[in-house]
């Protein structure tokens, strides 16, 4: 209940995001926070009063002349009586009424009103949202001391890709819990996460890699310092953006990130999500190989890259407190991921079937169960921001001051396993590939 007590006043605006405004009020209110709805004209298209008013458990306001709701309430009571007024979806039509002051309905009306603070999830087009007049309002905003949560970068209604998404409601109730000061509970806590693939060269043209897109780390590293933790993020090569708010350190091979994680040591905590190569070549080409008629494929001399999960796991002064790996599985997902954990020696794995046909690398969803020495937690198919934000909640319930022990953060839900009956999986060993 970490926002017990505090008042909410939520504009809805007009936009196909106005559905993750139901969701929104939901998670505000569990964490003990009340809040009072304004429905704009374009708002009451995507989502009913009705449904809104069910959610939050109280009236919803619309009409800036209904005589009933003004001599009741009254734009300006609705104004002051907030303690953090949330704009979520922030439309770029209602960003440029709040920049210039225009009060032509309640909600804006009640914008001009207040000298309240201000949070908007803005969530348009990624065109409308670089469109110079929607970056100079919100420039202007900003200047003011209105604070934005996103937008996010990925797919939008019309079917395109791009800066624009509404954030997730999760990360606007953090969002929420951060202004208040009470979302902080990694304050003063350094993480380490590694994400994306690592590159290892075979000759300047072709390369080692496995298959990532680097969403998943890249969403623990943000949940994270959303959280108020100090976090460095080691990220193999991605499409993806630096997350805001943390140090990014951008390698290529795995020996480039092994060397990254040792200079960011000492941390409280390692997440280790990055999809590692195994093997590099020996002796990479200096030039592109090229093809010989009739002599088959040049052979390429492996050697086994470095183990970052079990190096960061070796017992030490200079160990994290808690080190989670990620075991990628296509077969016995749990029974595989356990023996990981095991052979490793980490705290947690994070194991996930990335079959063909789950749709995990290069996805927005993951499957994931989270294996302790408790047991397995099994978690139900999430968003990969959404799996961020539990395993965030997780560590938070670990590492802060007054968090309870490993076992007492997990669920009650747990399938017990029994550590002598996992076979440990030999250990990879040096190969060639190429002609018989």
């Amino acid at each position: 209940m970490t926002l017990l007590g505090k008042r909410i006043l939520l504009i809805i605006a007009g936009g196909i995001a106005a559905y993750k405004s139901l969701d929104l009020i939901r998670r505000l209110r569990e964490r003990g926070a009340s809040v009072r709805p304004i429905l704009t004209r374009a708002g009451q298209q995507f989502v009913t009063p009705l449904a809104v008013s069910a959610i939050a458990h109280q009236k919803v306001y619309t009409d800036i002349f209904s005589l009933t709701d003004e001599s009741e309430m009254g734009h300006l009571r609705l104004a002051q009586e907030a303690d953090l007024i949330v704009v979520a979806p922030a439309t770029a039509d209602i960003l440029a009424k709040m920049a210039v002051g225009i009060a032509d309905e309640l909600a804006t009306t009640a914008l001009v009103a207040t000298d309240r603070p201000v949070l908007v999830a803005p969530a348009m087009n990624f065109r409308m949202w670089r469109h110079a007049a929607t970056v100079a309002n919100m420039a202007v905003l900003e200047a003011r001391g209105v604070r934005r949560i996103g937008p996010n970068s990925g797919a939008l209604a019309e079917g395109e890709s791009g800066p624009g998404r509404m954030a997730e409601p999760l990360e606007i109730a953090a969002a929420v819990e951060a202004f208040f000061g009470r979302g902080s509970p990694l304050a003063g806590r350094t993480a380490i996460v590694t994400s994306g693939p690592t590159h290892e060269a075979i000759d300047p043209v072709r390369y080692i890699a496995n298959r990532s897109s680097g969403k998943q780390g890249h969403a623990i590293a943000a949940a994270l310092a959303r959280l108020g933790a100090k976090v460095t993020l080691v990220s193999g090569p991605t499409a993806l953006p630096d997350p805001p708010g943390l140090t990014t350190i951008r390698i290529e091979s795995a020996r480039d990130m092994l060397a990254a994680c040792s200079s960011a040591l000492p941390a409280d905590v390692a997440v280790c999500a990055a999809a590692v190569a195994d093997w590099r070549v020996d002796q990479p080409a200096r030039g592109k190989i090229k093809k010989v008629p009739g002599a088959g494929p040049p052979p390429l001399v492996l050697s086994e890259n470095p183990d970052i999960l079990q190096t960061l796991s070796e017992p030490g002064a200079r160990r994290p407190r808690l080190v989670i790996g990620f075991a990628a599985e296509t077969a016995q997902v749990v029974r595989n991921a356990a023996a990981k954990r095991l052979k490793k020696g980490c705290d947690w794995i994070v194991a996930n079937d990335v079959s063909p046909e789950a749709g995990t690398f290069g996805g927005d969803a993951n499957t994931v169960h989270l294996v302790t020495d408790a047991g397995v937690e099994d978690w139900p198919r999430l968003s990969k921001q959404e799996v961020a934000d539990r395993l965030a909640a997780r560590i938070a319930a670990v590492l802060a001051p007054d968090s309870q022990s490993d076992a007492a953060a997990m669920s009650s839900s747990k399938v017990a396993i029994k550590p002598s009956s996992l076979r440990r999986p030999a250990r990879p060993r040096r190969g060639v590939i190429g002609r018989a």
